[in-house]
């Protein structure tokens, strides 16, 4: 079986990425971005997920994590899952959505040619985990040993640190 963009151990920190279908700008609105930030704060205080860095981009997400305590692959699932569920009621219920016809369009299309989905699709199917020490790609020990102190298990986000540093909505 391939080794290949799979979780091994989840104690060890994993780069992980994952876009909206088509790569469609949601969160440029607040209130999506919103909604990543309020899951991966529930995730760190109800499901021990570590995060050691992340990074929300208009379209995919970028996160550092790790759990001594569930295994990353479930944690993902259900964040995307709910993510999923709380994008697509934000945008039927967004009465200042300029955008939602054609995003609706697109996740109803995306979700109908997925068997695994009922109705819609927001996210792509792939994470592309890549285990943070344990990087055959990386040719530098020097640089693979700086990205694991600075990524080390001593600093991690706490889930109010996510809330604080973002400014009001506005």
């Amino acid at each position: 079986m391939s080794r290949k963009y799979k979780f091994h151990d989840s104690r060890n920190p994993y780069f992980i990425s994952y876009a909206t279908v088509h790569w469609i700008d949601l969160f440029t609105r607040r209130i999506y971005f919103d909604i990543i930030v309020h899951s991966l704060s529930y995730c760190i205080d109800q499901k021990g997920l570590i995060l050691n860095a992340w990074c929300i981009m208009t379209n995919h997400v970028h996160l550092i994590i790790r759990s001594e305590i569930n295994d990353l692959p479930d944690i993902v699932r259900d964040m995307k899952k709910f993510t999923s569920k709380r994008l697509i009621e934000c945008i039927l219920n967004n009465a200042q959505e300029s955008r939602k016809e054609w995003i609706l369009n697109i996740f109803g299309r995306a979700g109908h040619r997925n068997s695994n989905n009922k109705t819609w699709q927001v996210w792509q199917q792939h994470n592309h985990p890549v285990e943070l020490g344990n990087n055959k790609r990386v040719p530098s020990d020097k640089y693979h040993l700086r990205k694991a102190k600075v990524l080390g298990k001593e600093a991690p986000v706490s889930p109010q640190s996510l809330v604080d540093g973002i400014p009001p909505a506005g």
